[in-house]
């Protein structure tokens, strides 16, 4: 007997607790207004209901319904006035707002009633009930604050009660059988639960994300104590699923040394919104990048902001892990509050997925790979390199990908995705991300500095390839690529020597070689009248009088110098 009530036990709890997770009403009748709305005789009352922006519901009919019975006449709606009813109620849609307004002038007596608001045509389902009651006199009781939030949005809401209550302290509780149940209070701090205080004194904000099934219901804002000061305001919340709302992760685990990945709300038809991401401190959250170009140094070249206008989100990759990042972060909006959210991060020992060198030295004018390694697992992944700056991090063209090279500090069972540069300039430094992408989402990156030096004191990495001075100028080195600016760098000091020597050979040559010139010149003068007077010399043999030695020494000179005056280089292989 006792084994069944267990098993009878284990059965209904499980059913109970999906019962607060998803409730019912929630799923199935997504209109909402206020449950009472109050007026005095001769006075004006406005209802406002909610309902699901889908595009059917943008244009299909809206209603003001009295029940009587288990039917419903229709009091007003979309282009319908009921007799009564006459010049005293309208009913307005304000589609991009998600809601419709009843607005009643002119209270009787008999206008007290239980009605429904509701979308299309009565019975279909998508309605909400409300009670109206009209007092002959005032006072009447404050209609509560309605809120209507998407799951796993954002809800804030701003109270205010006076300078007279600045120092009092600020609660948010939510209504139970049993009291009020504390949310938070001025003296608290929450993970996913901001109180600020606002302008003027006495105001505050408070900001709820990850908004879950459970979090629907009554809440009061108050200054004091609930109960005992009679400063509070009441406040209606109601949790309604929208298919298009992204699903944004609120726990993240990450290795050291490897990245994490947040999203953030995000709304591309508003550009005036200030976005801003920031790690929460107590009650403060340190501000780390915005969209208006501010990144905060020690974050430099660690964290980017990617837009998504399709999926609604912007992305915020921070990379180069360490355990001091761990807690809880923040997309905060300066007008679009329903859109911030935030992310608990937790940081755990392991390897990164992406692996290579990250700190990279080379010098102006010469080439560099910068490698990616990859696990085998990821082969189907897209992989991408871009460039960080500032505002966001530029993708640069698709690289090629292939085996580990030598040198490479990747595992023999991983690939590789490599980054080729140059000749490099004093503005290709900077930090470089490697990463992967799967259907459009961002996952692990790797960041690579890359420091490029004017002079030959740069510390070269096994990737870069550069010409050694100590060979021979009209050597190429291993690998076959260089620039033309090396050459000259490897040349420049033999041919200041050479040169010096080259033109103090001239200077002593010159005067002689007129001298011989003027010489020949007679001589030939002398030959030629001797052939004028005599053809007892052949031309053979006047061939041989000339050594072909002469010819070789000025043609190897010639040659000297004009490899030391062009300083150019064989292109080709080893």
């Amino acid at each position: 007997m006792t084994l069944l009530a267990f098993l009878l036990l284990l059965a209904v709890v499980p059913a109970e607790s999906a019962r607060g997770r998803h409730l019912p009403k929630a799923a199935s009748d997504p209109v909402f207004g206020p449950r009472q709305v109050y007026g005095v005789l001769g006075g004006s009352v406005t209802v406002k209901c909610f309902y699901p922006p889908t595009p059917v519901n943008r244009h299909d009919r809206k209603y003001w319904c009295r029940q009587a019975g288990s039917g419903c006449p229709t009091v007003v709606s979309t282009q319908y006035v009921a007799p009564g009813y006459q010049g005293r109620i309208a009913l307005t849609d304000h589609p991009e707002a998600e809601h419709f307004q009843i607005n009643i002038s002119a209270l009787e007596l008999g206008d007290a009633g239980t009605f429904q608001c509701g979308v299309g045509v009565n019975g279909r389902g998508l309605s909400y009930t409300v009670t109206l009651s009209v007092a002959e006199a005032p006072p009447v009781p404050e209609t509560p604050e309605l809120f209507y939030v998407k799951l796993r949005s954002t809800w804030t809401v701003t109270c205010g009660f006076g300078e007279d209550t600045a120092d009092m302290k600020k609660y948010l509780c939510k209504k139970e059988k049993d009291g009020c149940r504390n949310i938070i209070n001025s003296y608290q701090e929450l993970g996913r639960i901001l109180l600020t205080f606002e302008d003027p004194p006495g105001s505050f904000r408070v900001t709820m994300t990850q908004m879950d099934w459970e979090d629907a219901g009554v809440y009061y804002c108050g200054a004091g104590e609930y109960g005992k000061d009679k400063t509070s305001k009441e406040l209606d919340v109601f949790i309604y699923e929208d298919k298009n709302f992204p699903h944004l992760k609120t726990n993240i685990t990450a290795k050291t040394g490897s990245s994490a990945t947040f999203e953030c709300p995000y709304e591309p038809l508003i550009n005036s919104a200030t976005r801003f991401w920031c790690k929460r401190d107590g009650r403060k959250c340190t501000r780390i990048i915005d969209n208006t170009g501010f990144v905060d140094e020690p974050y430099k070249g660690r964290v980017a902001t990617f837009e998504n206008p399709k999926n609604k989100t912007v992305t915020v990759v921070l990379n180069q892990l360490q355990y001091q990042d761990e807690g809880i972060y923040w997309c905060m909006s300066n007008e679009l509050r329903e859109q911030q959210s935030s992310a608990e991060l937790r940081v755990v020992a392991g390897e990164p997925a992406l692996t290579g060198k990250k700190e990279v030295e080379a010098q102006v004018g010469s080439r560099v790979n910068l490698t990616c390694c990859y696990p085998c697992t990821y082969t189907s992944y897209e992989k991408y390199w871009c460039k960080w700056n500032d505002t966001g991090c530029a993708m640069l063209p698709a690289q090629q990908q292939g085996l580990p090279e030598p040198g490479d500090t990747c595992d023999p069972t991983t690939r590789t995705v490599v980054l080729s540069l140059g000749p490099l300039t004093e503005e290709d430094e900077g930090w470089y991300w490697c990463g992967l992408k799967r259907n459009g989402v961002f996952g692990e990156s790797m960041a690579v500095e890359l420091r490029v030096s004017a002079g030959r004191d740069a510390k070269l990495s096994p990737e870069f390839l550069d010409v050694d001075s100590s060979r021979d100028p009209g050597a190429v080195p291993p690998g076959g690529a260089h620039s033309d600016a090396e050459v000259r760098k490897g040349a420049a000091p033999e041919s200041s020597d050479e040169s010096h020597g080259s033109n103090t050979l001239a200077l002593v040559l010159g005067p002689l070689a007129g001298l011989i010139l003027v010489v020949v010149t007679a001589f030939a003068i002398v030959k030629y009248r001797q052939l004028k007077r005599s053809d007892l010399v052949s031309v053979g043999s006047y061939r041989t009088n000339i050594s072909m030695s002469d010819f070789e020494s000025v043609r190897d000179f010639s040659a000297s110098n004009s490899v030391k005056e062009s300083q150019e280089t064989p292109m080709g292989g080893d």
